[in-house]
């Protein structure tokens, strides 16, 4: 049997041979096994709601109204964030929102834009 390629985005053993491209199953990232030595282990790669992979200096567009503790009104679905920074850990974003200042934000609540 052969050995299972890991995913190099969440090391899942469950991965499948798409075209050229492999793909996980569990996290749903795509790569190419050529290119994946570039990458390197300890990049960050994050992906946002679409699946694409995101870099520092994107641009992303919020797609759900997100609430803002002590903020009397939420960021609001469309609002474009330029210049995003990424971080480890849960609220993988960091970036800077015109009428709320320094934000972290989720990925999976973002797309490139």
């Amino acid at each position: 049997m052969s050995e299972a390629i890991l995913c190099p985005h969440c090391n899942s053993e469950y991965t499948y041979e798409n075209g050229n491209l492999y793909a996980c199953s569990q996290c749903f990232f795509e790569w190419d096994p050529a290119n994946v030595e570039i990458m390197g282990e300890d990049s960050l790669v994050v992906l946002d709601a679409n699946g694409n992979p995101l870099q520092d200096g994107d641009s992303v567009i919020v797609i759900k109204d997100l609430p803002v503790k002590g903020a009397p009104k939420p960021i609001k679905a469309g609002t474009k964030v330029k210049n995003i920074r990424l971080t480890d850990g849960d609220h993988n974003i960091s970036c800077r929102i015109d009428g709320f200042g320094s934000m972290a934000l989720k990925s999976e609540f973002v797309k490139k834009g």
